[in-house]
Order: C-alpha cells, then structure tokens, then sequence
C-alpha cells in the first residue's frame, strides 16, 4: 500500500515535472498547490534529493527541481525511495525478503506465491512508467500502455 509519504513525494514529484526547463519551485509552492503539510514535505524533498531525484538551489531563483528529465525517472524507483519495496509483504519482496514468523515453508507458501504474482505486476507497471508518463496522466487511461494482453 502507498503511503501518505510515498503519495504526497509522487504529488510533489509531479508538480515539479510540470515546470518549465529551468524552473524551479519553493516547497511552500508546492505544499499550497498540492494541499501537503510542509513540515512533512521537507522531508521528503529532503530524502528525494538525497536519492538523486532532486536538485536544490538556495537563495533568489532557487528551489527544488527535477535532477534529471522526467522521462528518465521511474515511478517504482521513487516509491522504492519513499516507501520501500513495491511487495504487499515482506516475504514476497526481492529486495526486503523476510519469512513470516507462521510460515514453516515459504516456497511452497500459497499466500507468498500470490503476492509473488501481485508484486510482480505492480513492480511491471511502475517500474516501465516513467514521472513524464504519469505526470500527463489526467486524460487518459494510464495503465493501459502497461497491460499485457490480458484482460
């Protein structure tokens, strides 16, 4: 599940992917165009920075901006940065692993092989969108490009 975190980092990350090149834009800004607590924007734009995501600049013209083309960012890397990993629990994560406490065998686990499937399908469609492609997602069916021929 997203977090309030995760979410507010992913409205921010948005707003900021709608400047134009050059700009940037004040965390107050950001927090009254979005409806965010500021306090708690710090630091996320703090951790986002730290990751890489984000370029500050003090002083007149300055800001936070995006480090790097829209296009170039992916969704899941900046819920992985916010929130950790996409895996609905732990067991069923690639990169956090943890068994559970009830489970004598997890690979033969059904509820573990099933979110298996689940992480897997979160992690193909946020890991293929990009800031850009999610950013301009308003007017259209977002999940669509993301879909495999199921339906």
């Amino acid at each position: 599940m997203l977090t309030k975190k995760g979410k507010y980092g992913l409205k921010a990350m948005v707003d900021l992917a709608q400047l134009q090149p050059g700009e940037t834009a004040f965390i107050t800004d950001i927090a009254v165009r979005n409806n965010l607590p500021k306090k708690f924007l710090d630091t996320i734009m703090l951790e986002l920075r730290n990751a890489g995501f984000l370029r500050s600049k003090k002083g007149p013209g300055g800001g936070y901006s995006l480090a790097r083309p829209a296009a170039e960012i992916r969704v899941g890397q900046v819920i992985r940065t916010l929130d950790g990993p996409l895996a609905p629990i732990r067991c069923a994560s690639r990169t956090a692993f943890e068994a559970c406490d009830d489970c004598r065998d997890p690979e033969r686990c059904h509820v573990r092989r099933s979110m298996v499937v689940v992480r897997d399908a979160i992690a193909g469609i946020l890991d293929n969108m990009t800031l850009e492609q999610f950013a301009a997602s308003e007017n259209e069916d977002l999940v669509a490009p993301f879909r495999s021929g199921a339906g």
